[in-house]
Parts: C-alpha cells; sequence; structure tokens
C-alpha cells in the first residue's frame, strides 16, 4: 500500500512575513526547537509510514536547504527510495519559474507516477504536526477518492486564515473556500453549533495536506493551467471529482509569521507540550555528534538547551536555546529564541574578533534579551540589553527587526556591546 505512494513536498515561496530569518535560507531550512529545522518534520513524517520516495521542490534560498537535506537523509544502496531534491529550472518549454503550489509540482510531472495504482502525497515543507499517513492513505483507499484533503477543525475567528470545507455525511466535500473574508457569511460552512458565539462554531479547515490518485494528478494539472492547489485546483475538482476530507485531531501549526514561529518554539518549553519532542516516534535531523550542553552555576526554568552549548552563571526563563550555543557570565535571557551557531569559533578566531572590535558568536556578559529571536551566528557584545521596553510594534533598523513586538536579530549580525534595543 506504501511502496506505490511517493511524497512531494513543496520548498515555500520568499518567506517574506518570516523574514530576517528567511532572508539567508528557505522557510524549510529555517531551524526549530533548539536542533532541528522545519523540513525534518514532514520527512520524519513520511518515513514512519514507510513511504520512502519523497521529493523536494525548491526555489527560493535553497542552499542550506539543500545541504541539510543531503547531510542528512542518505538511504543506503540496499534501501529502496530517498530523498531527491528538484529545484526550479528554466527549460526548453517553459522559462517561468515556479508560480505558484500546483504549477510547482506541474512542473516535475514528469518525474511522478501516472498510474491509477499510485498515489501522491503532497506536503508542505514549512509546518509544524505529526500526522499517521498510513492512516490517511487507508482513509483514502476506503472511499475510494480520488482526492483527499486533511483537514482540522477552526474557530470561525480564524476560518478567514484557511481554505475552508464543507462535507456530506460521508465526507465527500460538497463546498470549498479559500480564505473566506472576515465579514463573509459562514453559515454554510458551519459544521458544529449553532450560535453567534464564533469562539463555538467550528470549520473544516484546509490544512495543505493533500493525497492525489496519480492520474487524476496528471488529468487536472494538464487540463488547465492554474498556479495553486487551494485557490484553484481543489475548489474546481470538487465539481467533477470524488473529494474527500480526513479530519486531523492532533497538534497543527503553520509557520508562516514571525510570531507563529517564536509561539511554537516557546510552546515545545511547556511541561506538556502540545507538539512533544520527546515522545516516539522521533523527529530525525542532522546527526552532530556534539558534547551534552556544559552549564556553569545557571538558573533554568522551562528552556530546552541545545547540544554542544556552554553556559557560564546564566539565568533563563522560558527559552529554547540552540546548539552550540555561547553564553557569557550575567546574562538573563527570558522568553526568547536563540538559535546557537553553525560552528565553534577558535582560539585565533577570539583573537581576531578582538583585533577588530567585534564580539564573539554567542551572548556577552551582563546581557539581557527578552522577547526576542536570536538567529545563528549572531555576535551580542557585552552589557547588551534586548528588551523592547517601549512596546515598539513595527520596525526596521541595520542590524534587527522588530515584528509584532518580538525583535529579531538576523543571522550573522552584530550588536556591539552596551546597544540598548
Amino acid at each position: 500500500m506504501y511502496d506505490n505512494t511517493i511524497a512531494v513536498i513543496l520548498g515555500g515561496g520568499r518567506g517574506a512575513r518570516l523574514a530576517p530569518l528567511t532572508t539567508l535560507r528557505s522557510k524549510p531550512a529555517v531551524p526549530i526547537g533548539g536542533q532541528y529545522r522545519l523540513i525534518d518534520i514532514p520527512i520524519s513524517n513520511c518515513l514512519h509510514a514507510d513511504i520512502r520516495n519523497i521529493y523536494v521542490l525548491t526555489q527560493f534560498n535553497s542552499a542550506s536547504l539543500h545541504r541539510h537535506i543531503q547531510q542528512t537523509y542518505n538511504f543506503d544502496n540496499f534501501s529502496p527510495g530517498g530523498v531527491e531534491l528538484l529545484a526550479a529550472e528554466q527549460t526548453q518549454d517553459n522559462l517561468d519559474w515556479y508560480q505558484g503550489t500546483a504549477d510547482a509540482v506541474r512542473k516535475h510531472l514528469r518525474r511522478l507516477p501516472d498510474s491509477k495504482d499510485d498515489l501522491v502525497l503532497i506536503l508542505s515543507g514549512d509546518q509544524l504536526y505529526r500526522m499517521d499517513f498510513k492512516k490517511v492513505i487507508a482513509d483514502h483507499l476506503k472511499h475510494d477518492a480520488e482526492i483527499t484533503l486533511a483537514v482540522q477543525a477552526v474557530t470561525g475567528a480564524d476560518a478567514h486564515r484557511f481554505g475552508i470545507v464543507k462535507t456530506d455525511q460521508d465526507g465527500q466535500i460538497r463546498m470549498f473556500h479559500e480564505k473566506p473574508k472576515e465579514n463573509q457569511d459562514l453559515d454554510p460552512l458551519r459544521i458544529h453549533a449553532d450560535t453567534s458565539n464564533e469562539s463555538e462554531n467550528r470549520y473544516l479547515a484546509s490544512m495543505g495536506i493533500y493525497i492525489f490518485r496519480a492520474d487524476i494528478l496528471h488529468e487536472v494539472l494538464h487540463s488547465n493551467d492554474f498556479e495553486d492547489f487551494g485557490k484553484n485546483i481543489l475548489p474546481a475538482a470538487i465539481e467533477n471529482r470524488r473529494v474527500y476530507t480526513y479530519e486531523h485531531q492532533g497538534y497543527w501549526e503553520d509557520i508562516g509569521t514571525i510570531r507563529s514561529f517564536y509561539e511554537a518554539n516557546l510552546a515545545l518549553t511547556d511541561t506538556l507540550p502540545a507538539f512533544d519532542l520527546y515522545s516516539s516516534p522521533p523527529i530525525y535531523t542532522h546527526p552532530r555528534f556534539l558534547p551534552g550542553a556544559k552549564l556553569d552555576r545557571c538558573q533554568l526554568n522551562r528552556a530546552i538547551i541545545g547540544a554542544g552549548s556552554i553556559l557560564v552563571e546564566t539565568e533563563i526563563e522560558h527559552a529554547v536555546v540552540g546548539i552550540r550555543s555561547r553564553i557569557g557570565p550575567s546574562v538573563i535571557i527570558r522568553n526568547s529564541v536563540l538559535m546557537g551557531a553553525d560552528y565553534y569559533e577558535t582560539a585565533p578566531d577570539i583573537l581576531l574578533n578582538s583585533e577588530k572590535g567585534i564580539p564573539n558568536i554567542g551572548i556577552g556578559q551582563g546581557s539581557i534579551i527578552e522577547s526576542a529571536i536570536i538567529d545563528k551566528n549572531a555576535r551580542i557584545g557585552e552589557n547588551v540589553r534586548i528588551q523592547n521596553t517601549d512596546g515598539v510594534p513595527q520596525l526596521e533598523a541595520e542590524n534587527y527587526i522588530i515584528q509584532d513586538g518580538i525583535v529579531v536579530v538576523p543571522k550573522d549580525a552584530i550588536i556591539p556591546s552596551g546597544t540598548i534595543i
């Protein structure tokens, strides 16, 4: 049942709403949880379902994503399948880059199977969730569906963020509205309580996870030039195709904004997090063979500390600290996400930093960081204050931005000693 299923993971567009985290990398390559990258989530879900033929479609800032996949997901010569990277390319037939999710898959159709006995699972590369794709496939086959759409119940207040569907009693989709306007009448799409309180009403929202019978995928993509699955392909398909839903009951978060990224990371530090990295089956990532984190006279509460980190006399409250982090004495970190570093600086590197008058990679002595995201390899000097005490909602500065009140220090940025943000 799973040998004839392939997965296509969409690498995402420019990711402007996640900038500056996506200035130098694609969305699926953004680190999360101290040591993972977002792309690890869909690939791990596929591997746990014995789906071994996986294609990742990439376009923008894809170098770090390619490197991570090549270093992490290497199958041996005696194991079937693998993770193959399909970069956007110009051909004799088409000189354009991807114009949308459907267009991205269309441009690589010649590499995908086209038999009615084959299934194509289409996934996003920037979502956080666990899903048993074996159950999704079984449900798809039980309904003899041509297309299955994974959905989750949301409130009326959130409905405008998603494609909303209405099904019959058998689960076949009869109506599809892509991101209805906030003032749009949603009564025909309601699935639960009949009340004016939108927090009690429920609607089935598309998760951007689809299963297509391979021959149907070829037909719907060849029969038109629609660019997007949610906006175009699925609303048209329900008119003459057997399109069913699979309702997901667990945690799911679309990591599309700085706020959603920040909150999803900090939620991982909860005692019983909705998305639990410590449960089985595991989330796979690149094995770095780093030593355990070393903590000297530290005070920690609700914190995740990445491997290879060295913390001295540090106070941490509600934070994620990434791999290879170096944090100096008398540093206070609260409600923040630190992504760590790609490498350790050597003694000659540190001497050269001193000669150049720049901080070392990490957090300097006496600094305070609150409600912030510090990207990889950032150099935070001594006695720096990153607190946004004035509550500035939005700001773009030379070496940081503020988005939704969250201070974001980009990758490789330098914050000189004594800086107050």
